[in-house]
């Protein structure tokens, strides 16, 4: 694929419609709007932002539209899993009347303010729909449609329901209910005798180098996390990695492919674990020899699947992961050139930073718990998660901006960037961190050459 087609996809319009996110279609504020709809003080504001109300409550824009907006947001099913925190509906607020910039009637921030009030005050006459029961009668349906669970899943998953949505969405759990169990089956028995056949010795010597950098790497796994320090963990991956690198000679091991082997492992070992245990120093060499096997070879499948999707990144030169860190690096300059110049100024190169989070999908810049939410996004994304990655990386970019601004030299740059202070994190700062990227995706991804400049 030539550059300019490469380019072209990163900035190409999604007509995708996901619950919880702004619509992406460029419309007419007014359309299918009437002013004898709304009481005058309402006017202004929703007749421009009715359909961003519509997309971010779930709810039709029929129903808006012809019972008004009041009326019509209070009677919206809310596609949450739980009750907003103010936090986050004051920001999805916000992202809701920043999207009006493509209208060309922006309502005045008095007007939307009204809006902004109706929105706030929903709460238990709003009938809110539980996420578990979704995800349920979703599970149950004959037959499964996946991209209503892609939709779903794309604001987060359940715990109880993560080990088998994430099985779907990685196309390793077939969605014909009947033939799991066979295909299943067959699949882990299939793991199970790559690993007879590659962990035999003389396949172990002919790449010697390979096996022993997965050694060096492995130990080196969240150092401070027990889980990851046992020995029968440290051999479980060293056996998916081993022989997803030998099956794959073009790329081979690259270093920090384990970090990515980490949230599956995680995921399908809490399958068999209570609510109430602590993974993190839960004893895996208590699991039953099944159990041991499920969670290694589907570790492996989903794995070797999502890796599929950033594959570029582990070839010579790492060509994926410098054309990623290039149209995160643009991405920068076109929303707040004032922190791209400050960097390039202070003699920070993109990928001196960025390289980490390109490479190890900010694995190892957030939370564990927050990368498994993270990556529900991104499996529902399918393999577009790769592009939406650049959108990511520069939204968390600059939600530091303020920070950055103030460090004067390169060395106190390179500091903080490589150790922001995300230990605290928790699921919500990822639901907002996702919503920024999702609003620079859908203010920039149709516009190749807007606010271009020469920094």
């Amino acid at each position: 694929m030539e550059n300019h087609d490469i380019k072209d996809e990163f900035w190409k319009k999604s007509s995708k419609l996901v619950p919880g996110r702004p619509s992406q279609v460029k419309v007419n504020c007014f359309e299918n709007s009437s002013p004898s709809t709304y009481p005058d003080d309402l006017e202004v504001g929703v007749r421009c932002s009715h359909k961003v109300v519509a997309n971010y409550l779930d709810c039709s824009m029929s129903e808006i539209i012809s019972v008004g907006p009041v009326a019509g947001i209070n009677k919206a099913k809310i596609n949450l899993s739980q009750n907003l925190s103010k936090d986050l509906l004051e920001f999805q607020i916000s992202t809701m009347y920043n999207s009006c910039v493509k209208c060309s009637d922006k309502p005045d921030e008095k007007d939307f303010a009204i809006v902004h009030s109706h929105l706030k005050n929903i709460n238990d006459d709003v009938r809110v729909e539980n996420k578990l029961t979704k995800f349920q009668r979703l599970l149950e349906y004959k037959p499964l449609v996946l991209k209503d669970v892609q939709l779903l899943s794309w604001t987060g998953i359940p715990r109880e329901y993560r080990p088998i949505v994430w099985r779907l969405l990685a196309g390793y759990l077939p969605t014909n209910i009947e033939q799991r169990p066979a295909i299943m089956e067959q699949k882990r028995i299939t793991y199970l005798n790559l690993v007879k056949q590659y962990f035999a010795k003389d396949t172990i010597d002919s790449y010697h180098t390979i096996y022993k950098q997965i050694q060096v790497d492995i130990p080196r796994m969240s150092p401070a996390t027990v889980l990851f320090q046992q020995q029968t963990v440290q051999e479980m991956f060293q056996r998916i990695l081993f022989v997803w690198a030998v099956r794959h000679p073009g790329s081979g091991y690259v270093q920090g492919m384990n970090d990515l082997v980490t949230p599956f492992f995680i995921v399908f070992l809490q399958e068999f674990l209570p609510a109430e245990v602590d993974i993190d120093t839960f004893k895996v060499n208590t699991l039953s020899k099944e159990q041991h096997d499920i969670v290694e070879a589907d570790s492996f499948w989903c794995f070797s699947k999502f890796i599929d999707a950033i594959q570029d990144n582990y070839v010579f030169a790492q060509v994926g992961i410098q054309r990623r860190v290039n149209q995160m690096k643009e991405l920068v300059q076109r929303v707040d050139e004032n922190l791209h110049k400050h960097l390039l100024n202070n003699g920070v190169d993109y990928l001196q930073f960025s390289l980490r989070w390109m490479n190890n999908m900010l694995t190892r810049e957030i939370p564990l718990h927050c990368s498994i939410r993270l990556w529900d996004t991104y499996l529902a994304e399918s393999d577009s998660f790769a592009s939406f990655h650049s959108y990511v990386c520069a939204a968390f970019l600059l939600l530091w901006k303020e920070e950055l601004i103030h460090k004067q030299d390169f060395q106190e740059l390179m500091i903080m960037l490589q150790n922001l202070p995300t230990q605290n994190w928790t699921d919500l700062n990822i639901e907002m961190l996702l919503a920024e990227a999702y609003k620079l995706k859908f203010l920039f991804s149709d516009a190749p050459n807007h606010l271009q400049s020469n920094g």
